[in-house]
């Protein structure tokens, strides 16, 4: 079993849009997480403007948990993929963990993911919803299957090996990541599908944990039709330059 180096470091990057009820919970998870494994952790909140107040808790957030904790806010709705450029700009760690902050990305997963990039030495790990006992809770029939098609719709046309395209829960090394936003013009819903699509094209190894993702707790999901469109666009895209 490989060691973990007592440098490590590991930056989560959360991007929050209207997440005031969810924010504290996922924090005291994530402090829970890494303090009973022992592990050094920060978590980057990247809040893009919330007009419900997700940026007054955050503040209350950053002074509870210092120094793990801090805020790097946008003044509006930027997107998802921009957040994390944004995130990764102030993040300390060499190892970057990006997730929701709705819950259906639970900080129970992470030692697993660490251990299995630990163990395997591997570039990115993602937590797939669609492997071993991975699965998906709380979603109606419809969106099971959009999200299901979504990504055999990806893998038969870029065939990356990967069978969670879509997911955002991921583990990367900092190093990988910075340079996988350098070569990914992507940022918006497509953006998780084009680094790892991106990744597998340069060689690099990514393993898989996987994951129970549940629908979010509270708020309303960010997902619609423009979206969709803007995946298959995406898709295809991809298969055009790679």
């Amino acid at each position: 079993m490989a060691k973990s180096s007592r440098k490590d470091l590991y930056s989560v990057i959360l991007p929050t849009f209207n997440e005031r009820q969810n924010l504290p919970i996922i924090t005291w998870l994530l402090n829970r997480t890494f303090s009973e494994q022992k592990l050094d952790w920060e978590l980057v909140i990247v809040d893009d403007g919330s007009p419900d107040g997700t940026q007054d808790v955050a503040k209350q957030l950053v002074k509870a948990y210092a120094p793990h904790v801090q805020l790097q806010p946008r003044t509006g709705k930027l997107g998802l993929g921009t957040a994390y450029v944004h995130g990764l700009k102030f993040a300390k760690g060499n190892y970057i963990i990006i997730m929701d902050a709705d819950f259906s990305h639970h900080p129970k997963f992470i030692p697993q993911m660490i251990e299995k990039q630990r163990v395997g030495g591997y570039d990115i790990v993602t937590g797939t919803r669609y492997a071993g006992n991975g699965g998906v809770y709380g979603w109606d029939l419809k969106r099971k299957l959009t999200s299901k098609g979504a990504n055999i719709f990806a893998d038969t046309v870029l065939r990356p090996g990967v069978s969670d395209l879509t997911g955002s829960f991921r583990l990367y090394k900092r190093s990988i990541l910075e340079k996988l936003f350098e070569s990914t013009d992507a940022r918006g819903f497509t953006m998780q599908m084009a680094l790892a699509v991106t990744a597998k094209a340069k060689g690099l190894s990514i393993g898989e944990v996987p994951i129970s993702f549940v629908d979010r707790v509270y708020g309303d999901s960010k997902l619609g039709g423009e979206e969709i469109v803007e995946y298959a666009k995406g898709v295809l895209q991809l298969w055009w330059t790679t």
